[in-house]
């Protein structure tokens, strides 16, 4: 899953959120430098790939994309999902999208020394663009992957990505429906 769902799965506890976002930046023994809700944090982060990279629905929308996008098509997916998370927000959340965004950058401020140097550097263009609630919209998704593409070091053809989305747009919300479900009822498990 992509940075909306991360932060929808922490539930209200702010140090588990500041984690979870955090996650893909925090490496080994790194994770020692932090609170224990920050590392709790980080390891709900990892269990969250995990259960998504393993999941059989997952690995079908997967299918789907790598024979253009490769070993790029993980990467696709979550940013999908996140676009039908984002989309259908009103079903997961009380608050509305934009309300919700707008608070995660004001909270996150607070722990912004705690902050590894590349969320630092992705958080400025995230907030100014809002990223999080652009995820909702096609355009938005293709601004992502466009500029994810522009940052790799191979020809990752990310920057096509939406044209796939659009080709199998119901295909890949049915899944995300399938899937999501469980994803949830495994958060709700983590560490109990």
């Amino acid at each position: 899953m992509n940075f909306l769902a991360h932060l929808y799965l922490s539930g209200d506890d702010e140090e588990i959120l500041v984690g979870n976002f955090i996650g893909d930046f925090v490496k080994g023994a790194q994770m020692d430098h932090y609170s224990q809700g920050i590392q709790k944090g980080i390891r709900l982060h990892r269990s969250i790939d995990f259960y998504t990279d393993t999941h059989e629905v997952v690995l079908q929308s997967k299918i789907r994309l790598r024979e253009k996008f490769r070993h790029y098509a993980p990467v696709i997916v979550d940013i999908y999902y996140d676009h039908f998370l984002a989309k259908d927000w009103s079903n997961f959340c009380k608050v509305p999208l934009l309300e919700y965004t707008e608070n995660f950058y004001e909270l996150i401020k607070k722990y912004f020394e705690h902050l590894p140097k590349g969320v630092i550097h992705m958080l400025s263009y995230m907030s100014r663009d809002n990223w999080l609630y652009n995820y909702q919209f096609i355009e938005g998704i293709n601004k992502a992957l466009t500029g994810m593409s522009r940052r790799t070091k191979f020809d990752s053809k990310m920057e096509e990505a939406s044209l796939a989305l659009k080709k199998n747009y119901s295909e890949f919300e049915k899944e995300f429906h399938l899937f999501f479900p469980d994803l949830e009822v495994h958060v709700a498990n983590f560490e109990k």
